[in-house]
């Protein structure tokens, strides 16, 4: 595991020492901190000292619990007796200078009684946090709708209150240099693949960086490829998301202040996947699987092939639609490689608008500013009627992937399809294709394959992917993240009912 990084100057200084030292240390390693609280207290001739941030720690409870309780011991004050009279069970206690202060930025608090050998602390984090409350990114009609927030002690609670199993391992590990970061590498033991395991916990350990402010900024540091414009990681707001992928034989990331989880290894196919579709019955959720499928594909080719044809193929469409696609064309003066770029460039304006603007004002500019500036742009003769119900369709089925960013790089993608199909047509558009395959192809996840289980072959994981079947038949986990427990239960015992006769 990586040393903690901790703010000391003199390394590991060795106790006992003097009170009057100890400030000194704590003031050189916090210079100009206000909120640094250093009390000192005197009882039957011995000096303890009580230091901590005020800020970030519960001072209600060192008012009633550590400061009440410690000046009415009729004892001296030592050590193990302050250990017994404090009514808190958090006390240990700790010889390490540089652990107390790094602990001083953990919300702890230390007691200190001079010529001692050992400093107590007590975990006192002020909890403060923003409360649970319902995705914002990941929205489901059926299942959990709580999401992840900014405090990881919460978000491990979720986490431990729906797989509370003693097989859930919940690894730390602390990444950063000058700000340290509590990150917390989640698998299942007996389930997880160790190959996966020991890839991720080795990929934090050497990372050397400053700081890291979001899960999302940690996926880019660790991923495997860096210039690669799919994700890698699967990021959700979504315990219960979160948790599914975990007992499939997954390992997850959870960072302090970060309102995500990372899940690994990731393939094309997950950012296809909700959890929504457990919740259903497996016809529909089979169905609405397969139309994200579609959807996404739709999304890549449809407009690019629309430029293609209109440009070089013309020949190909039926004569009444040619006609009244040749009406619709008829006021615009430029060509249908230039009318697509600028209608994608406007619908890519009003949606990032509409993201940034509050909830209902952006609400109202995506549909009213679509609506108008559509309508404006077709009598200004700037673009054809054809063309808007093109972009339009293909930026609805972008929006059906479930995840966020999967959606971008879709978008981000019909750009250079629909340059490559106006100055080529189907040449250009089949060479975009062919090389985005081949990109797929040779892009991994922690060493997964991105296409699995489509590439390799392995018919036998299509229903953990494509497809959904009854969960008496769902008895195996997916085989490409090979995991240590492919069997999840007896497929013969899961068939079986029997009807209690009265």
């Amino acid at each position: 595991m990586r040393k903690r990084t901790r703010p000391t100057k003199q390394g590991n200084s060795v106790l006992p020492i003097a009170i009057n030292e100890l400030e000194q240390l704590l003031q050189d390693n916090f210079p100009n901190n206000p909120d640094l609280t250093f009390s000192i207290y005197h009882h039957h001739g011995k000096i303890m000292a009580v230091f901590y941030i005020s800020y970030m720690v519960e001072n209600d409870k060192i008012e009633n619990y550590i400061l009440d309780q410690s000046l009415k011991m009729k004892t001296d004050w030592s050590t193990q007796t302050l250990l017994n009279e404090i009514p808190l069970s958090s006390g240990k206690t700790n010889t390490s200078i540089d652990d107390v202060l790094y602990g001083l930025l953990l919300g702890k608090v230390f007691l200190y009684v001079e010529q001692e050998k050992e400093i107590i602390e007590y975990v006192l984090l002020n909890k403060d946090k923003r409360s649970l409350e319902k995705a914002e990114t990941e929205s489901l009609v059926l299942g959990p709708k709580i999401a992840f927030t900014e405090s990881l002690i919460t978000n491990l609670n979720i986490i431990r209150w729906r797989i509370r199993s003693t097989d859930l391992v919940l690894e730390e590990i602390i990444v950063g240099k000058k700000i340290s970061r509590e990150v917390r590498l989640i698998y299942m033991k007996s389930v997880a693949n160790e190959k996966d395991v020991n890839t991720m916990r080795q990929r934090l350990k050497d990372l050397d960086v400053d700081e890291i402010e979001d899960s999302a900024v940690l996926s880019q540091y660790i991923e495997d490829s860096s210039f690669n414009l799919f994700p890698q990681f699967d990021t959700t707001e979504l315990p219960d998301r979160f948790s599914y992928a975990i007992t499939k034989g997954k390992v997850g990331l959870l960072v302090e202040n970060s309102p995500s989880g990372l899940v690994a290894p990731a393939t094309i196919f997950s950012f296809l996947e909700s959890t929504e579709d457990l919740y259903m019955r497996w016809q529909a959720g089979s169905f609405l699987r397969l139309i994200r499928f579609l959807a996404m594909f739709f999304s890549i080719v449809v407009t690019p092939a629309y430029v293609a044809v209109i440009t070089y193929h013309y020949e190909i469409i039926p004569t009444q639609l040619l006609l009244s696609i040749g009406e619709s064309r008829a006021a615009v003066p430029f060509p249908p490689l230039l009318e697509a770029l600028l209608l994608e460039f406007m619908i890519e304006l009003l949606r990032e608008a509409g993201a940034r603007l509050p909830t209902k004002v952006g609400q109202t500019m995506g549909i009213v500013g679509g609506i108008v500036i559509g309508q404006a742009a077709v009598q200004a003769g700037i673009t054809s009627n054809i063309l808007i119900i093109v972009v339009a369709m293909s930026a609805l089925a972008s929006f059906t992937s479930p995840s966020y960013l999967l959606g971008t790089t879709v978008r981000l993608i019909r750009f250079p399809l629909i340059f490559l199909s106006g100055i080529l047509g189907f040449f250009g558009l089949m060479f975009g294709i062919c090389f985005l395959i081949i990109h797929l192809l040779r892009l991994t996840s922690i060493g997964t394959p991105y296409l699995a289980p489509l590439y390799p072959l392995s018919l036998q994981d299509f229903n953990n992917v494509f497809y959904r079947l009854p969960f008496s038949l769902e008895n195996k986990r997916a085989k490409f993240n090979i995991p240590k427990e492919l069997v999840r239960y007896s497929k013969k015992e899961a068939k079986k009912k029997q009807d209690i006769d009265e």
